[in-house]
């Protein structure tokens, strides 16, 4: 049997179970005998060190968002490299990924952040870099009774803005050959048992279960 080193991001808007999902996701691959890495969430990291977006000039934003993108390379990066020495199958889930960071740029500024950082295609760093993307959709998308931000101290997002990052963070995927959306129409628990259904049974990954 070939090791098999899988790359999956769980995106979607806030209060979508993310959180969850990574957790839920570790502890079942781990069980089977896999090696399970979590790469943070690199807007977390900096927005958590005091910097209000806000109040951010249209070309301080710009320069946030590209070392946003280049940290976030690099976080993955590190992930990715190790994963190739492990002898094990290995799972990385990514806390969003390359292409979240468009959902929040125009689209000309987007493509002047992927020429500063070397990236010449869309397919280089949406398709190519992962294998699967998962969208877990924000509770503000059909389960509005369940939006809370309690557990996030950096977001301030109210029901109205929610819906409209979740909507963005899906649209910025569309076109990954493996691209699954899980929504509210059941109950969170099946969410969660969906997402990683859906994992499971992914090309590549049912050869190493």
């Amino acid at each position: 049997m070939n090791r098999v080193i899988y790359k999956v991001v769980l995106t979607g808007g806030p209060c979508g179970g993310k959180t969850t999902g990574q957790a839920r996701l570790s502890t079942f691959f781990e069980n089977l005998g896999w090696r399970v890495y979590r790469v943070p969430e690199t807007a977390s990291i900096l927005l958590s060190g005091g910097i209000k977006f806000g109040d951010l000039s249209s070309a301080q934003a710009l320069e946030f968002q590209n070392n946003l993108f280049r940290t976030m390379v690099s976080i993955e990066n590190t992930y990715f490299e190790l994963a190739e020495t492990v002898d094990q199958n290995c799972l990385i889930i990514c806390d969003r990924g390359t292409m979240d960071a468009s959902a929040f740029v125009p689209k000309e500024q987007w493509e002047e952040i992927m020429k500063r950082n070397g990236w010449s295609s869309v397919v280089e760093v949406r398709d190519n870099r992962y294998n699967q993307i998962i969208h877990m959709v924000s509770a503000a998308n059909g389960a509005e009774e369940f939006y809370s931000l309690e557990d996030h101290s950096c977001r301030s997002e109210d029901l109205s803005l929610a819906r409209t990052l979740d909507n963005k963070a899906a649209e910025a995927w569309v076109g990954h050959p493996y691209f699954d959306v899980m929504d509210n129409s059941c109950d969170f628990d099946t969410k969660i048992r969906r997402t990683i259904a859906e994992l499971v049974w992914a090309e590549n990954v049912t050869r190493g279960v």
